[in-house]
């Protein structure tokens, strides 16, 4: 068996996992962004993610498992930890969505000769080195957030590289030179299924985890999501759904568009076309809490608004609030809704917030398009596949269809793909993917409601055009900064 953990946005998730891919059982826990004014501060406390690993362990009953055979740890990212000599958090964490290395990322662009955006790794490390030179100087490694676990599980500090290609999103030794950071504080590459080391014995007396167990590599979430999806044939694209968006296409051909990342893929030979989106159940959640129905679960909620008309009786949402990534790169850009009349309610808001995720995933699906790849479907992972209106919400507005799997934490499931072909039950990874995924249920767009979105999605695109120069104002205005 493999034991898995994907450490989220706001749920850490775990796992046991057979050789045959049965999810045999599964615990979460919530976890809290740390409260902040500033709206480019995105921060967490990574000393949480290890409490709440123990609280997952527990209700795992993992001290009963004599037969864990693997760790595999994947988590949300680019996350950046600075860690202490004893391994310890020197401060918060700055998570994906921070993005106050503003001037930091333009700096290094101007390194490089290639764009950088903020949230990468690089910009929050030089951003620390720039405006708090003492903890800097404190720092023995800056981790990834899975590495982070992996250090604390057994005490090697390794910074998971997908593959090779991938140096230019995470750090180069002569690029951390020439910004005059010290090579040493940034760990060792290692490879997805390469052996990291094995549970020591303090890590696995708290977690109640056999000492000695293997712990391969398992690496960023979105990665991990393409494995669990089987999004390893070209057409096949996942939606990686959950605080934030992402989407990523399997792809035979590359892309030269800087609105989308070009990465390669985790299947040698092929590429992952990638666009993050910033806040999509961020945003619902957001909505949620403002309109008073915070307490309210998802299911009732997703059935209040199912009486509401597509289209949110003429109301439109833009879900930046955190900035946006794919494919506006726009750090300045807000949240907003737009058509607002005293005959809206609260059950409107929310239906155009669920339904601005699509707007959102489309505007991506564009861009890719326009380019002449091709994008047949999109597999559904996350809390946000849960929900029969969201995903044919999401189908009536891209005009693809939607897929949801037997199990949704495509996190977990890749991470045991990693796991089951390092330990040799499959020859490749591509293999057990393809073996351990099933697909459940598939969502086909609506023509007649289709038209209707068609309308209000380029009026959704026009509407950020106009604002742009607004939302730049905005950010110009005085705040308190945080830490």
């Amino acid at each position: 068996m493999v034991l898995v953990f994907d450490i989220g946005t706001s749920v850490l998730k775990g796992g046991i996992i057979n050789t045959l891919g049965d999810l045999l059982d599964r615990a979460e826990v919530p976890l809290d962004m740390a409260a902040g004014d500033h709206p480019l501060f995105q921060e967490a406390d990574a000393n949480s993610w290890i409490s709440s690993l123990a609280k997952v362990t527990a209700r795992l009953k993992i001290t009963e498992k004599k037969n864990i055979q693997a760790v595999v740890v994947s988590g949300n990212g680019p996350t950046l930890v600075p860690a202490g000599g004893d391994g310890k958090p020197l401060g918060m964490a700055l998570t994906w969505m921070d993005r106050r290395g503003v001037e930091e990322a333009n700096i290094i662009a101007g390194v490089t000769g290639e764009y950088v955006d903020p949230t990468f790794f690089l910009p929050k490390a030089y951003w620390i080195y720039r405006n708090k030179p003492r903890i800097y100087d404190k720092v023995r490694y800056f981790f990834g957030c899975p590495e982070f676990i992996d250090y604390y599980l057994t005490g090697n500090a390794f910074t998971v590289l997908p593959s090779d290609q991938f140096t230019r999103y995470i750090w180069t030794e002569d690029i951390i030179s020439k910004l005059k950071m010290d090579p040493g504080k940034f760990p060792t590459f290692i490879k997805p299924g390469q052996l990291l080391g094995k549970v020591c014995p303090e890590a696995g007396k708290i977690l109640g985890i056999s000492p000695g167990t293997r712990v391969f590599a398992g690496g960023p979430d979105f990665i991990m999501t393409l494995l669990g999806t089987a999004t390893v044939a070209p057409g096949r694209a996942c939606d990686r759904a959950g605080t934030s968006e992402g989407i990523n296409l399997c792809s035979r051909k590359p892309l030269e568009d800087d609105r989308l990342m070009c990465l390669p893929h985790i299947i040698e030979g092929f590429h992952n076309i990638s666009g993050i989106i910033s806040t999509s159940g961020k945003a619902l959640e957001w909505c949620k809490n403002v309109t008073g129905m915070g307490k309210m679960g998802y299911d009732s909620l997703f059935e209040d608004i199912s009486m509401v008309p597509a289209g949110s009786r003429g109301l439109i949402f833009l879900p930046y609030l955190a900035g946006e990534r794919a494919p506006l790169w726009d750090p300045y850009a807000r949240g907003t809704f737009i058509g607002l009349t005293t005959k809206h309610s609260g059950k409107d808001l929310t239906r155009a917030v669920v339904e601005s995720v699509g707007y959102a995933i489309r505007d991506v699906i564009e861009v890719m398009q326009e380019n002449g790849l091709t994008l047949e479907e999109l597999r559904v992972t996350g809390g946000q596949a849960k929900s029969p209106l969201w995903n044919q919400i999401k189908a009536d507005i891209t005009g693809k269809r939607i897929l949801t799997a037997e199990i949704r934490d495509s996190e977990l499931i890749g991470d045991a793909c990693v796991g089951l072909y390092a330990l040799g039950r499959y020859d490749t990874l591509a293999a057990a993917s393809e073996s351990i995924v099933k697909i459940k249920k598939i969502y086909t767009p609506r023509c007649g409601v289709g038209r209707l979105y068609d309308d209000l999605f380029s009026l959704y695109r026009e509407s950020y055009k106009g604002l742009k120069d607004v939302f730049k104002g905005l950010s110009k205005l005085p705040l308190e900064e945080g830490l």
